[in-house]
C-alpha cells in the first residue's frame, strides 16, 4: 500500500520559512498530480499546493505568493517551501494525490508557528 512520508515540520516565528519534503512511490511521483494539503485541529484538511505532471502548479488563496510547490521525479520527492509563515498556518501538513481520489494518508508532519 502507498505510504507517503512527511518531514520537515517544526517550530518557527512569525515571518519565518519552512521546506517540508514527502517521499512517495515513483510512479506517483512521475505520472500524476500531487499536492500538500493542511489540517488544523477543529478544521477541516485543505489542499493548499498543487502540481502537475508537466509541473504547472495551483495555490489556495491564503497561501499565494508565499508557498512553493515543486517536484523532484528522480528522487520520488515533492517539496513545499513555505516562506513568511504565519500564525494562521499552524496546521499538520500531509501529501497526497493533488486530483482526483486520494490514496492513505501519512502521518503528516506539524508545523507550528508562534513567538
Amino acid at each position: 500500500q502507498v505510504q507517503f512520508v512527511e518531514s520537515g515540520g517544526g517550530l518557527v516565528q512569525p515571518g519565518g520559512s519552512l521546506r517540508l519534503s514527502c517521499a512517495a512511490s515513483g510512479i506517483i511521483s512521475r505520472f500524476y498530480f500531487m499536492g500538500w494539503y493542511r489540517q488544523a485541529p477543529g478544521n477541516e484538511r485543505e489542499l493548499v499546493a498543487r502540481i502537475g505532471n508537466g509541473g504547472s502548479t495551483m495555490y489556495s488563496d491564503s497561501v499565494k505568493g508565499r508557498f512553493t510547490i515543486s517536484r523532484d521525479n528522480a528522487k520520488n520527492g515533492v517539496y513545499l517551501q513555505m516562506n513568511s509563515l504565519k500564525p494562521e498556518d499552524t496546521a499538520v501538513y500531509y501529501c497526497n494525490l493533488g486530483t482526483g481520489t486520494l490514496l492513505r494518508w501519512g502521518q503528516g508532519t506539524q508545523v507550528t508557528v508562534s513567538s
